[in-house]
């Protein structure tokens, strides 16, 4: 009985399978129908959610990635709505033709040193013969090897390695600047590492600023402004009374950080940034410090107060370091030291009459209406760090300021027959501006900050200008053997010197005046005051010091032939 029931049960199951009982059920067939249509729609709808999800996910995915590369591609100039970007600029046709003109310039003034001067540190090109200004130390080489670089020379980059490999030695019995040194050989050296990747550059640049450290050992670490190179001591010039010059103990920040970023040799950081921490302790309200500061006591001495001579780069570093530091908080102090040197610096502003050409005073208890062309870097310096003001309006401000003074910078080109700019003038009341000492020295100062106005606003006349001034320098300074500087520009007059900085500044803002803007992005790279551009790289104070005697080696930044004008791609 018990078997009979479990077949009967069994049959009443599988009798549902059996399509003759829905044949005789309609009622039962739809309602299976239904269902059967129900359980497929679904099914069928939460497959294509999920195919449609999945293409959602890949689209935002794509989005996410597009929109991360264009960030990377814009960084930091979203920071500031007034300061425009060239990313969509395109290239001009008459840009190439100039570049390519600036390079022709650079082709006959490194041929003409490489014929008469090579391996002394400058050509006196009347003469043709060279001159050691700086104790041999190859500076015209070492202050070209970027400039080559960037515009693509590549065998004359590959000769002067080969000098700088087998030819440089820095164990000389000789009283360096340490200020020139710095910004010409370490801050060269450390440029042409960070552009080729060559290591050999890296271990000049090492030994080199071995050399300079021992300027530092004072009591309060103001350094001596001039070492021997071979024996190591140090001392400050007679004509200073004992005193160190604030550009010249001022201006080894940028150098000796990235050495030490790139050696991982915290030695030299800190020997630079206890200065501005020194200062930084007494720094004045107005952020104007006198040129001269006692190195035991760190204290100021009654002396002038200038954005020219003597002053003009530690106001620039104090931004460039803030800048080559990833505007961190670990740099912030730099950016309020400068933003509070600014605000000093609109004390000194002045106008002329009867044009109304803005310019610098310098101070020595009164105002004197006189500007340095060397303090013509300062427009360029404005307009780079006035995007870093939290209020718009002091940003806007600033880079008006810097406007106003690249015009007179212009004009103090423009207002000589020449159309060469004199060393310095004076504002006198009713005329305008006058040339004082007049003499020029193929100074780059005003095309520098016409690079930076440029690049940060867009405004075409910043090139025109400049290739006004390039015009009027292969017209009264160029000859059959190189460049020369002018004795008198009003009467052009020349002298017997090319110097170093005409190859490492002048004619490499010239030519990056005109060039596409991912040839030394801004925001990758900060040029110190020689012109030679280093790698912003992250800072890390507490992991990459602690790498001691450990060689940090990088791969070249530029591939090796992109344009016959030079090197435009990044990695």
């Amino acid at each position: 009985m018990a078997r009979n029931k479990l077949v009967n049960g069994s049959h009443g199951i599988w009798k549902y399978f059996n399509p003759a009982f829905y044949l005789r059920r309609p009622r039962r067939l739809a309602l299976l129908i239904i269902l059967f249509v129900s359980v497929s729609m679904v099914v069928w709808d939460r497959q294509s959610l999920s195919r449609d999800y999945q293409f959602e996910v890949s689209k935002l995915n794509e989005e996410v990635l597009r929109l991360q590369q264009m960030l990377e591609e814009i960084k930091s100039v979203t920071e500031d709505v007034f300061v425009k970007s060239l990313k969509d600029v395109q290239e001009d046709p008459v840009d190439a033709q100039r570049m390519q003109r600036v390079k022709e310039a650079m082709i006959h003034a490194w041929s003409s040193y490489e014929k008469y001067a090579w391996g002394q540190d400058e050509l006196q090109p009347q003469t043709k013969d060279g001159v050691d200004s700086f104790g041999g130390l190859g500076a015209t080489m070492i202050d070209a090897l970027d400039t080559l670089y960037i515009m693509g020379l590549d065998e004359q980059f590959q000769k002067a390695r080969e000098w700088v490999a087998s030819s440089l030695d820095f164990d000389k019995d000789y009283a360096a600047s340490m200020f020139e040194t710095t910004i010409r050989v370490v801050g060269g050296l450390l440029s042409a590492y960070d552009l080729s990747g060559d290591k050999i550059f890296l271990e000049k640049a090492t030994d080199i600023a071995d050399r300079l450290l021992p300027a530092w050992d004072t009591q309060s670490g103001i350094p001596y402004n001039i070492i021997n190179l071979k024996h190591g001591n140090a001392h400050n010039p007679t004509w200073a009374g004992g005193d160190s010059i604030l550009a010249d103990s001022g201006t080894e920040q940028l150098e000796f950080i990235a050495l030490s970023e790139r050696t991982g040799d915290p030695k030299y950081q800190q020997k630079v940034e206890k200065v501005i921490s020194v200062l930084n302790k007494n720094f004045p309200a107005d952020g104007l410090l006198p040129i001269y500061i006692n190195p035991d006591t760190a204290k100021p001495s009654y002396s002038t107060i200038t954005f020219g001579a003597m002053g003009d780069s530690f106001y620039e570093y104090l931004l460039k370091v803030w800048v080559f530091g990833n505007k961190t908080s670990t740099v912030k102090h730099y950016r309020d030291m400068w933003e509070k040197s600014m605000n000093g610096l609109l004390s000194l502003v002045r106008k002329s009459t009867p044009s109304s050409f803005t310019y610098i005073c310098e101070k020595n208890g009164n105002l004197i209406d006189k500007m340095d062309e060397l303090a013509c870097f300062a427009p360029g310096m404005l307009a780079l760090g006035a995007s870093g003001y939290s209020d718009p309006a002091e940003g806007k401000k600033f880079l008006s300021l810097a406007e106003e003074l690249a015009w007179t910078c212009y004009n103090f080109y423009q207002s000589t027959p020449t159309k060469l700019a004199g060393e310095n003038y004076f504002f006198n009341s009713g005329s305008d501006m006058s040339v004082g000492t007049s003499w020029n020295i193929l100074r780059p100062e005003t095309v520098e900050s016409l690079f930076y106005l440029w690049r940060l606003t867009a405004n075409k006349t910043y090139q025109e200008w400049g290739w006004n001034i390039f015009e009027a320098f292969e017209k009264n300074s160029r000859i059959e053997s190189g460049y020369v500087g002018l004795k008198d520009v009003n009467t052009g007059v020349k002298d017997n010197k090319m110097q170093s900085f005409f190859l490492a500044e002048t004619l490499k803002y010239l030519y990056l005046l005109f060039s596409p803007t991912t040839v030394i992005p801004l925001d990758e790279w900060v040029f110190n005051t020689e012109a030679h551009p280093l790698k912003i790289k992250p800072r890390n104070d507490q992991v990459n010091l602690k790498q001691s005697n450990k060689v940090l080696l990088r791969k070249p930044a530029f591939r090796i032939r992109q344009r016959h004008y030079g090197r435009i791609t990044k990695k």
